[in-house]
């Protein structure tokens, strides 16, 4: 497919073959064939910064959280067998941010920094008056299908990496209307929350959770964005008798997750708590919400396609501050347990990847079973474990963890504490002062997968090709008629 192709919804049947057109730019003819497919189902486990000094950190995290050294521990998803190494870049950037590479995921086409699902040649795709047909999603072939859609986040669901399940966007920014340009408005495109709510392959999306309320309410109601006086929440309860709204965790507990109602469910104006400081009486964390999601989606028996994101370890990163992101990893790692656990390796492929990494660190030679999080203890000269923390060149104590770039450079008091560094507020040194905040890394991130369609995964791959897997392993492939039957 091109960056100007578009979903037709025209189905043809040839015995057991089922056709999907998708007409793009003149001339050519490509169409989706619905084969066979060898899984039923495919659930897309995103760890948004997961990158693999944070799969290590977190390991040890882990398994020194349950009295282990932590370096022979495995989280549940290393023990899958197939793995691969996933190439990150933008189209115009060496090193990526998340709407580029999600698209890329959803797409199976590379974009620019901060756009998502749009090309260069036709950046306003999907717009009004815009200047062509956006890039086609996976949750159209999904929904066109007459499969089911789902979408769990930690973050607001209309954040980059969600919202490339659904949307096209000159700018990931674009999240309600109030943060769109006049450019923008002026050439009837539309932001990220509406196009949620009316998104019209199948029958919508089914399930949405996540955070972001703020951006689907009107600015009269307490908390809410919008200029436009939408109230997309009744929006989406006015799509059928079945769609259903809840805000908080008991709301979420008293439906029946099998009972089939499509359901958005936003916990929080802006992004979900840490999970470290959420409140479980108010606000369901990423294994409650992947747990329901899964069962709710199961229950149609039409097969489905799930992304599950765990939002907020990119923001620990960003903050530079290793205890959230490991937490919030090991809380993925958890969900990731809790998902296996529902589902079956005959009908169910689940992939579990980053979409980029971050300048995060491991170094200073520690001993095995050093706190992976404080200070670095090291080896005598008879090779024996030290007792006192080992001093760098200036005299001074540190981490084993650190970030290339940060809000807290090397400076200040020499008697750094294990207390101290090992506090879940702690901010862990830099060696370059970025007042803006932590960035992304550019090396490449890991993805491991199970179940039908995993044997895909395998070398080393660009993440577009994640698109081509989970088309391959629902039976949805791209052909031109050409080579039709």
């Amino acid at each position: 497919m091109n960056g100007r192709s578009m979903i037709c919804l025209l189905s043809l049947t040839f015995g057991s073959l089922s056709l999907i057109a998708c007409q793009t730019a003149p001339g050519s003819r490509p169409v989706v064939v619905h084969q066979q497919p060898k899984a039923k189902n495919v659930i897309l486990i995103i760890g948004d910064g997961m990158g693999i000094s944070t799969i290590t950190a977190a390991r040890i995290f882990d398994g020194q959280s349950r009295g282990m050294s932590g370096e022979d521990n495995e989280l549940s998803f290393e023990k899958f067998p197939n793995v691969a190494l996933v190439k990150t870049y933008n189209l115009d950037a060496q090193v990526a941010d998340s709407a580029g590479t999600a698209s890329a995921m959803n797409t199976g086409l590379k974009t620019q920094l901060n756009k998502i699902n749009v090309q260069p040649d036709a950046p306003f795709a999907g717009c009004k008056s815009g200047d062509g047909d956006p890039p086609v999603l996976i949750a159209d072939l999904t929904e066109v299908a007459g499969m089911s859609t789902g979408i769990v986040s930690t973050a607001r669901i209309t954040h980059a990496t969600p919202a490339a399940v659904y949307g096209h966007a000159y700018s990931r920014d674009w999240e309600t209307d109030a943060d769109m340009t006049k450019n923008g408005k002026s050439r009837g495109c539309v932001d990220l929350a509406s196009q949620l709510v009316r998104f019209d392959k199948g029958d919508g999306i089914d399930v949405v959770l996540g955070g972001g309320k703020r951006g689907f309410l009107p600015k009269e109601n307490d908390g809410g964005l919008r200029e436009d006086g939408q109230n997309l929440v009744t929006v989406w309860n006015e799509k059928s008798s079945n769609h259903t709204f809840v805000e908080n965790a008991a709301e979420l507990r008293a439906l029946e997750p099998d009972a089939k109602q499509s359901v958005l469910g936003l916990f929080k104006d802006s992004h979900l708590s840490f999970e470290v400081s959420r409140d479980d009486a108010n606000e369901p964390g990423l294994s409650e919400l992947a747990t329901f999601a899964v069962k709710n989606l199961a229950a149609r028996k039409t097969g489905y396609f799930l992304m599950i994101e765990s939002g907020r370890i990119d923001h620990a990163h960003h903050a530079s501050n290793a205890f959230r992101a490991l937490s919030e990893t090991q809380e993925l790692a958890r969900t990731v347990a809790a998902v296996d656990e529902l589902t079956s390796d005959e009908d169910t492929l689940i992939l579990v990847t980053a979409d980029h990494s971050h300048v995060f660190t491991i170094a200073g030679y520690p001993v095995i079973g050093n706190p992976i999080l404080g200070l670095v203890r090291s080896f005598d000269d008879d090779m024996n474990p030290e007792t006192n923390p080992y001093l760098a060149g200036d005299g001074k104590p540190y981490t084993t963890l650190g970030y290339q770039n940060g809000i807290n450079p090397r400076a200040g008091d020499p008697a750094l504490t294990d207390e101290e560094v090992e506090d879940m507020d702690y901010r862990q040194q830099s060696a370059v002062n970025r007042t803006e905040g932590e960035t992304h890394g550019g090396e490449d991130v890991a993805l491991f997968a199970k179940g039908p369609g995993s044997e895909n995964v395998r070398g080393v791959i660009d993440q577009a090709v994640l698109f081509e897997i989970i088309n391959s392993a629902l039976g949805l492939t791209t052909k031109h008629d050409a080579d039709l039957p």
